[in-house]
């Protein structure tokens, strides 16, 4: 995803859709991003800080907690009402090019 836009990329959807059911920490996002997508998104630890660090910078999540676990700082994140608002915006246009396809073939 171009820096400045407001695309949401392919990591940053699934990243924005695990944290639909609440607040979670980093290794828990991965884990799940990659249960969303059918293992075909796996961000490394650089890559979902980055992710998260560009998606806190638009507004679309925030820090919700931290806590340290056996010594370690572990930081869980929320997806805000705007970060909700973009993956719905998301899907629906996902949806509706999905729809453009299917209408023209013998998908349906």
């Amino acid at each position: 995803m171009p820096r400045g836009t407001d695309e949401v990329s392919e990591p940053m959807y699934y990243v924005l859709t695990a944290l639909l059911d609440g607040p979670l920490h980093g290794h828990a996002i991965m884990k799940i991003v990659g249960e969303l997508s059918g293992g075909r998104v796996k961000p490394s630890v650089g890559t979902l800080y980055g992710i998260l660090e560009r998606l806190g910078d638009r507004g679309l999540i925030t820090v919700d907690r931290e806590e340290k676990v056996n010594g370690r700082d572990r930081r869980y994140f929320r997806i805000s009402d705007s970060g909700q608002s973009a993956v719905e915006a998301e899907a629906r246009r996902m949806h509706e090019a999905a729809a453009l396809v299917m209408k023209r073939t013998s998908f349906a």
